[in-house]
């Protein structure tokens, strides 16, 4: 049976090393984790001609942070060195899974800038092959059915001190078996009455070979296989034999399937494949104030906590895209964790520095005021509109410029007027002079306060003589701020998202609901530039002095900005000391 198994003939093994995989031994790459040098070692010794490795997710949720990891690894090595990678849905569990989360998975994939080939694959692609293995093994009578109840399958397991018993009907013969799991596959019995399990050794110390559940009945229709099957391979059996059957040579996975591997090898053993992959296990990757249980961020969902599976503040790769993080920088940030067999629990600073690195080069620049104070230059012709020249990028003239509307009347930051300024205070005060980014200086005459006595409008004087760019403009004072005109401003509602957690490791919360960032989402209505109504969805600026944002692709309204990160990392000295905690 396994030497007629599927090879892809298109992507069959060369004789010979190829250019790719030469220079791949040649290279000296600092970077070269554990899995790489095995990697190599396998090339160099011969063992294998070319690199196939898989990204096998369970469509059941969005992909998140950490499997921005796997994926990266996965089609990173085979990238390096010539390789193959599939994308192979684990799709055995048919009450949890959706085409929803198919598309999904396929569309953050692409997006992070990896191509599977023509590779998509899934599970319940071999589920007639899986059925014709299971069969074999009760025919090699290292398998039976079970008829115990799933409570009583859990007691005699035993535990981890303690041995486990044989179940009764463990010595059932051949024929009855057989016969049993065919009825199984016809769909004679009730959902949890019959279970088809290998027969391994109930008092091993390992507790995933006590008698491991190879088949389960599901009378669930399934996303892709519709209502053909009533029985599913449990996930090691299935993933397992298909590694096999896609010829992977190095199946890579998280810690947590560590002590998976004894069964995986039992599986191999037993059916002698044409093919034998070998697992090899790394830590997971493990980001600081966020959860990345599927059920944890589903229950998110579920009670209307977040938006969706997208909500930028959600640790999945379509909140990362919505809230307007690069796909580079996700690369760049696994690069920095690097792939160990330590766990570990990375700072969110990590991710959001390597998000500032690359904005900070790519994004234009532009103006916008979150907390509007209007000013009044009362000194400046009314109805008159100037065009000051500004800059996009300070250090990427290839950008251009653009234009901005002047004139008397203008927005500026709450935060850049103060009463009462201490001596260091080098924004707008009363008497007080401050230069307009691309403008005048300007000085604070006169302030204007409402009935509550807070600060509603400022009325200034400007020196014309001090225009940017002007023979006059190099008159000096120690305050730059920016503004945006009054009659020109767009009125945007502006998202300032922050981390969802006020905990470091929120997983090990009793309950996470209770270490929520109340304050994880402010939504305020700002004044921005009229040159930002021409953004599209996907081009991320910088507000100039306030952060890096983008147009939120999923809302309706057009002027709904996401802040995508700040300018610096105000969390930076608390995180510090959070993750010392942690150690």
């Amino acid at each position: 049976m396994y030497a007629n198994c599927p090879v892809d003939k298109h992507f069959a093994y060369n004789s010979a090393p190829s250019k790719t995989v030469r220079q791949f031994l040649m290279s000296e790459t600092e970077s070269r984790d554990f899995i790489r040098q095995i990697i190599s070692d396998d090339l160099e010794s011969g063992k294998h001609q070319q690199i196939t490795t898989r990204f096998p997710p369970e469509p059941n949720g969005y992909l998140h942070i950490g499997h921005v990891m796997s994926i990266c690894l996965n089609f990173g090595v085979t990238e390096e060195t010539g390789g193959r990678t599939y994308l192979r849905f684990d799709d055995t569990n048919p009450g949890k899974e959706s085409s929803e989360y198919v598309e999904a998975i396929k569309r953050d994939v692409r997006w992070l800038g990896f191509d599977w080939g023509g590779r998509l694959t899934h599970a319940s692609d071999y589920f007639n092959k899986l059925y014709d293995a299971a069969i074999k093994l009760v025919e090699m009578g290292v398998a039976y059915v079970d008829s115990l109840s799933a409570e009583e399958i859990r007691s005699y397991r035993g535990t981890l001190t303690e041995p486990g018993k044989n179940s009764p009907h463990r010595d059932r013969s051949v024929k009855e078996n057989l016969d049993l799991l065919a009825r199984m596959r016809a769909g004679e019995f009730d959902d949890g009455e019959m279970v088809l399990r290998a027969k391994i050794d109930m008092s091993s110390p390992n507790m995933n070979l006590r008698d491991p559940a190879l088949y389960r009945i599901r009378h669930v229709e399934h996303q892709h296989t519709g209502n053909t099957w009533c029985i599913y391979p449990m996930y090691d059996f299935a993933h397992t034999l298909s590694d096999a059957f896609e010829e992977i040579t190095h199946s890579l996975c998280t810690l947590e399937f560590e002590d998976h591997r004894p069964l995986y090898n039992w599986f191999l053993d037993q059916l002698e494949p044409r093919h034998r992959p070998r697992q090899i296990e790394f830590s997971r990757l493990n980001l600081a104030y966020a959860i990345t249980s599927k059920r944890k961020l589903n229950a998110l969902v579920e009670e209307g906590i977040v938006e969706g599976w997208d909500d930028p503040r959600m640790p999945t790769i379509a909140g990362m895209r919505r809230r307007g993080y690069p796909a580079a920088a996700l690369r760049d940030f696994v690069h920095r964790a690097g792939v160990t067999k330590k766990d570990k629990l990375i700072e969110m600073g990590v991710l959001e520095n390597s998000v500032r690195e690359i904005l900070g080069e790519e994004a234009p620049r532009r103006m916008a005021v979150l907390k509007p104070l209007k000013v009044v230059l009362t000194n400046y012709p009314e109805n008159t509109v100037e065009m000051m020249e500004a800059m996009n990028h300070p250090a990427r003239p290839e950008f251009g410029t653009r234009e901005l509307p002047f004139s008397r009347e203008l927005w500026i930051e709450q935060d850049d007027f103060m009463e009462e300024a201490p001596r260091k205070f080098f924004r707008l005060k009363p008497g007080g002079e401050v230069r307009l980014r691309f403008g005048y200086i300007i000085r604070c005459d006169e302030v204007i306060k409402n009935d509550a006595g807070e600060v509603i409008e400022l009325r200034c004087s400007y020196d014309p003589e001090t225009r940017s760019g002007s023979a006059n403009s190099d008159r000096k004072v120690k305050g730059t701020i920016h503004w945006v005109s009054c009659a020109e401003s767009i009125d945007a509602s502006v998202r300032l998202y922050d981390r969802l957690f006020t905990v470091a490791n929120p997983n090990t919360a009793e309950d996470f609901h209770a270490v929520m960032n109340a304050d994880s989402l402010q939504t305020v209505a700002a004044k921005l530039e009229p040159s930002l109504a021409a953004l599209e969805n996907d081009e991320p600026v910088q507000f100039e002095r306030l952060g890096y944002f983008c147009a939120d692709s999923e809302s309706e309204d057009e002027s709904v900005f996401n802040r995508i990160v700040t300018l610096r990392d105000s969390w930076a000295k608390l995180e510090k000391q959070a993750m010392q905690e942690q150690e």
